[in-house]
């Protein structure tokens, strides 16, 4: 903590669909492809992109931003699940960690690790332990002295220690794999 520093989550973006849309977007792409990518999707959407807009948005203007066939499966779903009420993103923040991890992971394409990124990055939940992050685990592992990263099952154990502040643990545990810590 002397090294790195208070802890510093980025700013939300601008919109939880947004936040969620580009998740999708981004889900296993390099960075630059993946903003490329998403940046001509955006572009779809002088207005702002909404799950009404993105509905109604014809298949060919997925494609001719680069989108996959999947990855417009998933917006599209998100879009749908967003309209029917299944995701509640007016007045998300009033339900709790798990009601959010459980409406976000019915969304094609959504796993609880991406709906643990947005609980963390988009609404600053302060108690989210993603153990299955293999960069929180490797960060663990890094801070603790380990030998190898734990497993996630061992992790969430490990990480009542840090409870209610498991956000902040985390955060530390991705510093841990980027910083170069003095030798002790």
């Amino acid at each position: 903590m002397d090294v790195i520093g208070p802890p510093a989550l980025r700013p939300p973006m601008d919109g939880y669909f947004l936040a969620i849309a580009r998740s999708i977007a981004f889900q296993q792409l390099a960075g630059r492809a993946a903003a490329a990518i998403f940046g001509r999707f955006l572009a779809n959407f002088p207005d702002g992109i909404t799950p009404e807009a993105v509905d109604a948005l014809p298949e060919e203007r997925f494609r001719a931003a680069g989108m996959s066939g999947n990855k417009t499966a998933c917006l599209r779903d998100l879009a749908a699940k967003v309209l029917d009420g299944t995701v509640p993103l007016d007045g998300i923040e009033a339900y709790s960690d798990d009601e959010i991890v459980d409406r976000l992971t019915q969304v094609r394409g959504i796993g609880r690790w991406t709906a643990e990124m947005f609980l963390i990055f988009q609404l600053h939940r302060p108690d989210v332990w993603p153990v299955d992050d293999f960069a929180v685990r490797k960060g663990y592992g890094i801070i603790h002295g380990l030998a190898e990263a734990p497993k996630p099952k061992a992790l969430l154990a490990l990480g009542e220690a840090y409870r209610p502040w498991r956000t902040v643990a985390a955060w530390y545990c991705w510093r841990a794999t980027d910083t170069v810590l003095p030798e002790a």
